[in-house]
């Protein structure tokens, strides 16, 4: 026999046109009201900024100090100790460069494993596109990500680069990055919120990736892709080192951009925010639940 409570709670939904507030919409829905949700992006992006280095006394200022601190770690122990600076003159702006557009990328994949979790009681309490946190965190490091690069243009100029309008690639290839960082840290979202122990893994994937992202190396001159050169094409088709090799060329004028750099950019822009977008949106009624 029916519940008779459930069955008025029913008609009363019927009759009013009420529905589940967790049922999932259509996907043209969802994309609607993630576009309506714009402001509340970015509110939550800014709020989270101020409260992030609220407690430290040099404050936001940590948005550049933490990439200029590991770039000189790498510069000293790859650079100095290892001798992986061969074949690049301004070894330092090649650096910098690499550092602070890997950073963006490694800094919001892993702020993204948690973007649901730790965000049970905002879930919880409104009603809004869950994807809006992940690309929230997307956008703050984003603008951490303008920073380093507002210093990246004075550690270029002071390592001798001269100002050319090849600087202007550094627009488009950082809206690659970031709609490429966007559909990345969707899925990673998406993974995370069901397997928790995603955070403990990622450090490992993202160390990895770095190490072969060509981040503190040339690629085009390391010696154990001569005898392999599809090696070297694999490598240099890797998302990170197109970013990371299109902001160089648009900076250092020893650098030249790859003939498929543009073509892989926007492959991997456009593949992992579709990608993205679809398996974040698949689940979206069972996050916040348990």
């Amino acid at each position: 026999m029916p519940d008779s409570g459930s069955t008025t709670a029913a008609a009363l939904a019927a009759r009013y046109g009420l529905e589940r507030a967790s049922r999932r919409p259509t996907f043209v829905d969802y994309l609607r009201e993630m576009w309506t949700r714009r402001y509340f992006i970015l509110a939550f992006a800014r709020a989270r900024t101020l409260t992030q280095y609220s407690e430290a006394r040099l404050g936001q200022f940590w948005q550049v100090l933490t990439p200029l601190m590991n770039a000189a770690l790498y510069y000293f122990v790859f650079g100095k100790l290892l001798g992986t600076d061969r074949g690049v003159d301004n070894f330092v702006g090649f650096l910098c460069i690499g550092m602070f557009v890997f950073s963006f990328l490694q800094r919001s994949i892993t702020a993204s494993a948690k973007s649901i979790s730790g965000n049970l009681s905002l879930i919880r309490a409104l009603h809004f596109p869950r994807a809006c946190l992940p690309l929230g965190y997307v956008l703050i490091h984003l603008n951490q990500l303008l920073v380093s690069m507002g210093v990246a243009v004075v550690i270029v100029l002071l390592t001798g680069e001269p100002i050319r309008a090849q600087w202007l690639m550094i627009v488009p290839d950082l809206l690659l990055a970031s709609v490429f960082a966007a559909g990345v840290c969707l899925l990673v979202a998406r993974i995370g919120a069901q397997l928790p122990d995603v955070s403990q893994l990622l450090p490992f994937v993202l160390r990895a990736w770095l190490y072969l992202s060509g981040v503190f190396y040339s690629i085009e001159h390391v010696g154990f892709t001569d005898s392999k050169p599809w090696l070297r094409d694999v490598m240099l088709a890797n998302p990170a080192t197109v970013y990371i090799e299109i902001a160089r060329a648009a900076f250092m004028e020893e650098f030249t951009v790859h003939p498929h750099a543009w073509e892989w950019g926007v492959g991997w822009a456009l593949v992992s925010l579709a990608v993205g977008v679809v398996v974040f949106w698949r689940a979206e009624d069972r996050y916040g639940r348990g």
